[in-house]
């Protein structure tokens, strides 16, 4: 049974920082590209940053570049997003994917809310 279980979420202050994870099981991580979306009230899902399968690419959307990092660590089947000075515009729902040619699957999210 495939598995993506996101957690790291919560409520932070502008300006600081969090953490967020994505456990896989079910399937050959290794094999996976893996990505980080977000879906905020009202808007589409957006892609955050991806990650090859290797770890050696990355990839992030323009709003997030100097923020964010990607990385996986293929041993613990799971991939990572560091999040950074995170502002009022980074709240949403966090979801993990993990594709590989026609196969994609979704975790079910986890929200992140940046408030004072």
């Amino acid at each position: 049974q495939v598995q993506l279980v996101e957690s790291g979420g919560g409520v932070v202050q502008p300006g600081g920082s969090l953490r967020l994870s994505c456990a896989a099981s079910g399937f050959t991580f290794s094999w996976y590209a893996m990505s980080w979306h977000r879906q905020a009230p009202g808007k589409e899902r957006e892609l955050v940053a991806a990650i090859t399968s290797t770890g050696r690419t990355t990839n992030y959307a323009n709003s997030v570049k100097g923020r964010f990092t990607i990385s996986r660590d293929n041993a613990k089947n799971t991939v990572y997003l560091q999040m950074n000075s995170l502002n009022a515009e980074d709240t949403a729902v966090y979801y993990c994917n993990a594709r590989y040619g026609d196969s994609s699957y979704w975790g079910q999210g986890t929200q992140v809310t940046v408030s004072s």
